[in-house]
């Protein structure tokens, strides 16, 4: 299995509408991807190891396929408008890692 992280850094004074991105845009993401996506979850921030500190990412999304390549064929068509979208809820900057799942819940 293959997981995509999106991570949207926790920087001094970034936007970022959790409502909006869990509400609408995790919806837009789903009917783009269709059933090549297996699963989507959304993390937010809490704080960092040390007490006291600010999260460093504000939110993290996961998408699971069941392969890099059904990730990619289903992602490419609709990676404009997927990440066209982000203005709508964030100025953040995000970064973006792909995994081979080892271990899951």
């Amino acid at each position: 299995m293959i997981k995509v992280s999106v991570l949207y850094p926790n920087n001094p004074g970034v936007r970022f509408d959790l409502d909006y991105y869990c509400q609408q845009h995790m919806a837009i993401v789903r009917q783009c991807l269709g059933a090549a996506c297996k699963g989507i979850a959304v993390d937010k921030g809490l704080a960092s190891a040390e007490p006291n500190s600010r999260a460093p990412f504000f939110a993290m999304g996961h998408l699971y396929f069941d392969s890099l390549e059904s990730f990619q064929q289903s992602f490419g068509p609709h990676a404009e408008r997927i990440m066209g979208d982000l203005p709508n809820f964030t100025d953040s900057q995000p970064l973006v890692q792909i995994s081979e799942v080892l271990l899951a819940p």
